[in-house]
């Protein structure tokens, strides 16, 4: 496991390096050294390396310079310092500015490898972290998610703004929507990113199993209890706890839940002795909540604790402007899992599609268009391609309404405008929906004066 790890000591004083190359070598890991802080640096520009072990005094530069330069140029690289005697407040310091931690002389090879692997580990979760950051984010996605219509704009802008908070948070969306997509936005761009987030769906565990699911249990405390078990409530601790399906949550549980969040503490099941528990909360239900809560589905107490943060998603039938750009992420994702030459999908096939009524939602677009790519023969997905329950939609003729006093001037103007936003600028489907030549689409641009990001992809 260690043999791909590469770690460089930068210390003067040979004896000690040497005995920790030694001890480390042993270990499984690559070890290298420099004498100085210049040398230590020309070292990392030319190899990766996963971990740094540096003296806090160098003969030519301090550690906390070099520590500082490392993390400039080499984020991902971890550093420990090494301190001696009374220099243990310049190590708290270090680790303000980036340190994983510091070894105070005299130390023992255990100490040494303990916090050696640990910093290893903590290396790997910040890479896997922002690994799954980037590929939450690609594809214009924002952490998964797209859509540019106003709705979902307004959600990223809410997540933004308290995702750095503690503040517990409550979705509220039908099967489908994405919420748990947006549960993990919350999460990933919380501090609490680089810690567990634990997912829970209240209504797929059974009743008889949910208590001790969720606050573990101390041994005997049942019929079957061999052991101690921690709850998935404590696991969370120090992340994210998501809850889905909250209101399908029992009585008595929902008041157990609501003292964890009140004094932060949790007493497994059988046990005497309370834990710490230190995590966000974040719930999601398929119900209005606040029906549920006159309902008695709800604790009203537990409602306003949850609740701090409440959003509402969308169902897809009411954000078509996303229709097109998530029809065309879904066919991105499958033509290339599938190895198909898919290029577009026709009119006439996007007609059927923005006609239909999506009580699947997001979850069922998904679905159809992986099928359909599944089907296609040529660069282009058609109607044939479709499940024949959406072939069968019946396209009807609606009545759009026009606000009054309006010329046809600006009635064309603002046609234009919005097709451009659905379609992201994209001045070729643009003309294809208008079903308008291109030129003629030019030429309207250029007369209203409206701009374009003269996208013309095919």
């Amino acid at each position: 496991m260690n043999a791909r790890k590469a770690i460089l000591i930068i210390d003067d004083e040979t004896s000690i390096s040497d005995a920790m190359q030694i001890v480390l070598e042993d270990r499984g890991y690559r070890v290298s050294i420099a004498t100085t802080g210049v040398a230590g640096l020309q070292y990392l520009r030319y190899r990766q390396v996963d971990l740094v072990i540096a003296d806090l005094r160098l003969p030519d530069t301090s550690g906390i310079d070099l520590l500082s330069e490392i993390k400039h140029n080499w984020p991902h690289t971890e550093v420990i310092l090494i301190t001696g005697y009374g220099s243990i407040d310049v190590a708290i310091e270090a680790i303000k500015m980036g340190a994983y931690y510091y070894l105070s002389k005299p130390f023992t090879p255990d100490q040494l490898l303990v916090l050696v692997e640990k910093a290893i580990e903590w290396r790997s979760t910040l890479i896997e972290r922002d690994n799954l950051k980037k590929s939450l984010q690609t594809e214009k996605g924002f952490f998964g998610m797209v859509g540019i219509s106003k709705k979902m704009r307004q959600i990223y802008e809410i997540i933004d703004m308290t995702a750095r908070s503690d503040a517990s948070i409550l979705i509220e969306g039908e099967s489908g929507t994405g919420k748990e997509l947006i549960a993990t936005a919350f999460h990933l761009q919380s501090n609490r990113a680089t810690r567990p987030l634990i997912r829970i769906n209240c209504a797929a565990i059974p009743p008889e199993l949910i208590e001790s699911e969720l606050f573990g249990y101390r041994r005997g405390a049942f019929t079957g209890a061999d052991r101690d078990k921690r709850g998935l409530i404590e696991t969370a601790s120090g992340g994210t706890l998501f809850l889905d399906e909250i209101t399908e949550m029992l009585a008595h549980l929902q008041t157990k839940l609501l003292r964890v969040l009140q004094e932060r503490k949790l007493r497994r099941l059988g046990d005497e002795q309370e834990t710490d528990v230190d995590f966000r909360l974040i719930s999601a239900t398929n119900r209005d909540s606040l029906q549920a809560m006159r309902e008695g589905a709800l604790r009203e107490d537990l409602y306003f604790r949850i609740s701090t943060v409440k959003i509402k998603v969308p169902p897809l039938r009411e954000r078509l402007d996303d229709l097109l750009p998530l029809a065309e992420h879904f066919l991105r994702r499958y033509s290339k899992r599938y190895n198909k030459k898919i290029r577009a999908i026709s009119q006439s096939a996007f007609s059927l599609l923005a006609h239909y009524h999506w009580s699947g939602n997001v979850r069922e677009l998904e679905s159809v268009i992986e099928r359909a790519v599944l089907f296609c023969q040529g660069d282009q997905l058609t109607p044939e391609n479709l499940p024949e329950y959406i072939q069968g939609t019946q396209i009807k003729q609606f009545r759009c309404e026009i606000p009054p006093y309006l010329t046809m001037e600006e009635i064309e103007r603002e046609a234009i405008e919005q097709t451009l936003q659905r379609t992201q600028g994209n001045i070729k489907k643009t003309a294809q929906i208008l079903k308008i030549h291109r030129p003629t689409l030019y030429r309207k641009l250029k007369r209203f004066k409206i701009k374009g990001n003269g996208s013309v992809s095919e």
